[in-house]
């Protein structure tokens, strides 16, 4: 995916669903630091929205997945895997309109995928993983608006330092690097949903009341 500098985007394919009384769901995506749970929380503050976040604090393998990822690679995304569909179960059965901080597409296609390609998951347990994953997949809703945060490694590195989560602080900036090149070639191809991106390195939504416009009214569309 080429990364268009006119943001934010409504892909030219993606138009608004003509259902107004419809239950919405919408999705946030985007790598580590990009602002989803900020943006999350502040779309629930305006919208009334149904929060649903990722289970980060819950699993028990994440802290042991930093210090030695090739070891709890594959345990630490069965468990993502497992609670996301749990939380996609709650969606599903929730009647009021919901938005979700990652969504489980993201954990196969970029982490996951991400761990494979180097080599921190081996192929057996990659192709186990990845047949959980596409039976779990075919029976799961798609969002009705995909919401994807764009953000430079150099800008996801700094909040990273800021926020001064300890299992964080020494990810590789090579790592990062290739998650970002996998969420940008998964959006690419990403057919599901309607999707907007939005790029966060560059907009202020919480000060600047024009990048708060452009994002309400680009949203407002799907509601």
């Amino acid at each position: 995916m080429t990364v268009s500098p006119d943001w934010p985007i409504a892909h030219p394919w993606s138009s608004p669903r003509p259902e107004v009384t419809k239950r919405k769901y919408l999705a946030v995506s985007g790598t580590i630091g990009a602002g989803k749970s900020s943006l999350v929380e502040f779309l629930c503050h305006r919208y009334n929205l149904q929060p649903y976040f990722e289970p980060n604090d819950e699993n028990p393998y994440l802290a042991d997945f930093y210090d030695d990822m090739k070891g709890y690679a594959f345990r630490s995304q069965v468990y993502f895997l497992t609670a996301k569909y749990r939380l996609h179960r709650q969606i599903d059965q929730c009647d009021h309109n919901v938005i979700q901080d990652r969504t489980i597409w993201e954990d196969a296609e970029i982490f996951a995928e991400n761990l494979y390609r180097g080599h921190l998951m081996d192929e057996r347990d990659y192709l186990s993983y990845r047949a959980l994953y596409e039976s779990i997949r075919d029976v799961l809703r798609p969002p009705d608006l995909m919401i994807y945060l764009y953000c430079d490694v150099r800008t996801v590195k700094r909040r990273i330092r800021q926020r001064g989560r300890r299992m964080e602080q020494d990810i590789p900036a090579e790592y990062l690097r290739q998650l970002q090149k996998l969420y940008d070639a998964w959006i690419g191809r990403y057919s599901q949903s309607p999707i907007v991106t939005f790029r966060t390195d560059k907009m202020d939504y919480i000060t600047d009341l024009v990048d708060r416009h452009d994002i309400m009214t680009t949203i407002e569309r799907y509601m």
